[in-house]
Formats: structure tokens, sequence, C-alpha cells
């Protein structure tokens, strides 16, 4: 095969440069930065892109976004974009790394803030900087263009901001050249260089919820003098559990109500109450519906106490759809790269990836890396692998760890699925974006 040789260059070069992407990793983590707030963040892979001696680096896209090009110095129009997000959450590290972070956003809209990048994004903007490096030097074998994605705020922004990957391409970040197809992958605790994936949803869709209820201050020896919007939020809480009994069973759902915002105090009943939280559904379909009956479970609550109660979703993300055809083209080279028995399907998950909005404009796909010190049990589950080890964090757990010999792997999955689509071989029967197709059972 004509791309044999190109495969154990390929192999050379990210032998040669994982010392320098887990660096590169290691200072993103220690200096993470809050969703549209990347600047350090975004410099440093400006910076970095820059040597690497791309053709060209788009910079302050839909705020901190990054977009690199690379021309290939064979003919060819086939376009692929390697995506990479770069924001952190606002989590307090308790991992133990001696790399951990200590920073405090003081000034981020509702905080002071500890920040941590407990979901990977540092592990994801690395590799993607790492593969424009590689793929750098062998620019005169690649028949094609290749798009380094840096989006900002995936993790979404303040309430009232525009971000990510849909600000992204609504800035035509992807029009010029348009890629005939997108491809990331999120670390998770799965075994070190293991790669897994669904077919149909791989993340859910996602939106925010706010539910201002309002009512009537008061005192809190004379309640009866206002309209004490708190029983609502009560109410509210307690009722989102029932909102699970009127779907189907099998329809994964969730309804997640993560904070109370409220103007009282502890002896003043304040007029105004506002929950903050997400709904995620892994089948689209759900949305609408789950909306509606949250709607009405609040606003039936709050007239029954005097209140009233304003819904509103913001923030939606589709869900990430891996079509059969993306999959099958793209398997073969991940299997090359990481072993047939490292690669296996796996349960979709409820979280969320606005990578989304890329895979539904070019195509392409989305599929989790392992980077955790784990073994999957007899049950599919991922357990320690070693005695005493750390074993699985989920992502956004404040000890969400990655194992940096995880990394260069990672890396030639990044490179060869490139290679491998310029050249064709990556290549679905139907090149367009499609509908998802059903799961496999």
């Amino acid at each position: 095969m004509a791309t044999e040789g190109i495969y154990a260059e390929l192999d050379a070069l990210v032998s040669d440069i994982s010392e320098q992407m887990i660096g590169w990793r290691r200072h993103i983590h220690q200096n993470p930065e809050l969703s549209n707030r990347e600047f350090k963040t975004a410099a440093l892979i400006e910076k970095s892109l820059k040597d690497a001696g791309l053709d060209e680096v788009r910079t302050g896209i839909a705020g901190q976004g990054i977009v690199g090009i690379l021309r290939g110095g064979q003919p060819g129009d086939r376009v692929v974009a390697l995506r990479a997000d770069f924001d952190a959450l606002p989590i307090k590290e308790t991992s133990g790394e001696d790399f951990a972070s200590t920073v405090i956003d003081e000034d981020y809209p509702g905080g002071p803030f500890p920040v941590a990048h407990a979901c990977g994004h540092d592990c994801h903007a690395a590799v993607v900087m790492a593969s424009a490096h590689v793929l750098a030097k062998v620019r005169d074998q690649l028949p094609g263009t290749v798009m380094f994605v840096f989006q900002p705020a995936e993790e979404g922004p303040p309430p009232g901001e525009i971000a990510g990957a849909k600000a992204m391409l609504d800035a035509g970040a992807l029009d010029d050249p348009k890629p005939t197809m997108v491809f990331g992958m999120h670390v998770g605790g799965m075994p070190k260089g293991t790669v897994a994936y669904s077919v149909g949803p791989q993340y859910a869709s996602s939106c925010l919820v706010s539910i201002k209820i309002t009512g009537e201050g008061s005192h809190g020896s004379t309640p009866w003098m206002g309209r004490d919007p708190m029983p609502v939020a009560g109410e509210i809480l307690s009722g989102i559990g029932q909102i699970y009994r009127q779907l189907a069973a099998n329809e994964a759902i969730t309804i997640s109500i993560g904070h109370v915002e409220d103007a009282g105090r502890f002896n003043t009943l304040g007029g105004e109450v506002t929950l903050w939280g997400t709904i995620r559904c892994l089948e689209e379909r759900d949305m609408p519906v789950v909306q509606g009956k949250l709607k009405k479970l609040a606003e039936g609550h709050a007239s029954a106490y005097g209140c009233t109660a304003d819904v509103t979703y913001d923030q939606y993300v589709p869900a990430v759809n891996n079509t059969e055809g993306w999959l099958d083209a793209v398997l073969p080279t991940v299997r090359r790269v990481i072993g047939e028995d490292n690669v296996f399907e796996a349960p979709a998950t409820l979280g969320y990836d606005d990578v989304s909005f890329f895979i539904n404009a070019c195509g392409g796909a989305y599929l989790v890396y392992g980077v955790q010190d784990t073994k999957m049990d007899a049950g599919g589950q991922p357990v320690a692998a070693t005695s005493g080890g750390r074993g699985f964090v989920d992502n956004h757990n404040p000890a969400f760890y990655a194992e940096d010999d995880a990394l260069p792997d990672d890396l030639r999955v990044f490179v060869n699925v490139a290679v491998d689509h310029l050249n064709g071989i990556v290549n679905p029967p139907v090149a367009e974006p499609g509908p998802a197709v059903p799961h496999r059972h």
C-alpha cells in the first residue's frame, strides 16, 4: 500500500514530539481558563501552530476560537478537520497531580470560582497541537488539506454570552475550505489506549434551563403578608421526578437542577427564586416533550401558590450522532493503529459535546479515548488495573485524571485518521452527513 511508508514516518514523528506534547498538556492543565475567557490558552495554541509552520493560523473566531490550515503538497480535494476544545470547569481540583490547578477566577460571572481541567480538554488541545506539528512535517505527501480546529467554550459560556461550536460555524470558521470530514476524540476513564464508540447517539442533546419563580417578599415572622416562592421551588424540585414517569422507561433523559439562586436571607422571604439546570435527552425527539412537561409543571405549581414561573431554555446542543457509514469508514484505521482488541462498542452517554454542530454540518465521527489506569471487569465496567491505583474517575469529578503515557497513542490515531481520509481510505459510501442510524443491539 502506498501509505505504508508514511505510517512508519508518522510513528517516528509522534515519538519525537510526545515529550513536548505532554509538556503542553501539563502547562494548560496547570493554567486553566473558563469558557469564553481562554485568553492565555489561545495564545499558547496560536504560537504553537505558527511554530509548526502552517499555511494559515486564524484567530479570534467567536471569541478565542482558532483554525490552523495546512495545505498538502499533493493534489487532492479532501479536507479533514481535527477538532479540540480547550476551556476548563469551575471545579476545585483534587487529583493530587504535582501539576494540579490552584487557579481561582475572581471575576467570572457568578464567581469567584476555582478552575480545573476536570474534563480532559487540556489533553484534547495538546494532542491536536501536536497533530499540527506531525502532519506539517509530512505535508509534501498529503493529498489535500488539514484543518486544526480549536473551539472555546465547549462547557457553555455564562448565560447571555454567545460562544462554542455553533458560534464558530456562524462566524464561517469551516466555510473556506469546508471539511469533508470532522474528527475528534474525547478522553475518558476507560483503560489507557482503548477507543469506544456508539452507533447513533454518542452524546445526548442538551439545553440550559432557567426557572424564575416570582412571588412577593415578606418577613419570616409574617409569611402571610407575601407570596413565598421558595415552597414553589421545592415542589418543582420534587415534581421533576414525576416527569420521568411520563415518558417510556427506555427513553434516556435527565433533568438536573444544579443551582438555586434567591433574593432572601435566613429571616427574610425573598420575592424571587431562580432554578438553574440542564435537560439531557439521548434521542433529540424527546427534548421538546420534556421541555413542555417541565414548563407545565413549573407554571402549575407556581400558580397554586399565588406565584408565577418563567421557564426559559438556552444553549441548545444537538446530540452527537455517529452514523454507521462513518464508523465503518474510520474504525479500521483506529484498529490498525491501536489494535483490534482495544476498540469496542459502548453504551451512549447523557453527557453532551457541541462538536455535534461540526459533525452535522460536515460529516465525520467522534469517539472516546481511554486515559486512565483501569481495566474492564466482567460486567463491562472500568475498575482499577493496578493494586492501589486510582482506577476509574469520571469526567467532571474534582479528582479526574489522565495518564500522560496514554497521549502518544491518542495522537497516533488523530494523525493516521487524517492521512487515511486525505488518501480516500477513511471515506463512507456517501460522504455527505446524514441521519443517525438505529442502535445496534
